[in-house]
């Protein structure tokens, strides 16, 4: 079973989930440069993150992964999707160029700590880059 979700920002980003499990780099050849992949071996769903300045941000300003637990990253990923999806449902209260579309994100499937890291962070970067407050 496929699970698919596109949302773009700035027509930059995407974040999907979908069937490939990869690794967790820029080796695809079918990711553009920058790229960052974030794949579940054991689910069918995986993050693509092309925001410019993303991986930058994750190897250098992000701290490291086991910083804090899946836990941690879980529930404040709850509060970020929720308001995220609150921001794309209001286009015209919220920039649309930023929130263009609903994140589908399933508060009751363990998408692992990888994910759930890489999500956190790039609710992050968003905030640090666009001056978004959640």
């Amino acid at each position: 079973m496929k699970n698919t979700l596109y949302f773009i920002v700035f027509s930059l980003f995407v974040i999907s989930c979908g069937s490939s499990i990869k690794p967790v780099t820029n080796q695809t050849s079918d990711l553009p440069e920058g790229a960052v992949r974030i794949a579940n071996d054991s689910l069918e769903y995986e993050i693509i993150i092309l925001d410019i300045g993303f991986e930058t941000y994750l190897n250098t300003i992000a701290k490291p992964a086991n910083f804090y637990s899946q836990q941690f990253y879980e529930t404040k990923n709850k509060y970020y999707v929720t308001q995220w999806n609150i921001r794309a449902s209001n286009p015209l209260k919220y920039n649309s160029s930023i929130y263009e579309n609903i994140i589908n994100y399933d508060f009751n499937i363990d998408y692992g700590l990888d994910v759930n890291y890489k999500l956190y962070n790039y609710f992050k970067f968003v905030e640090y880059k666009y001056k978004q407050h959640f």
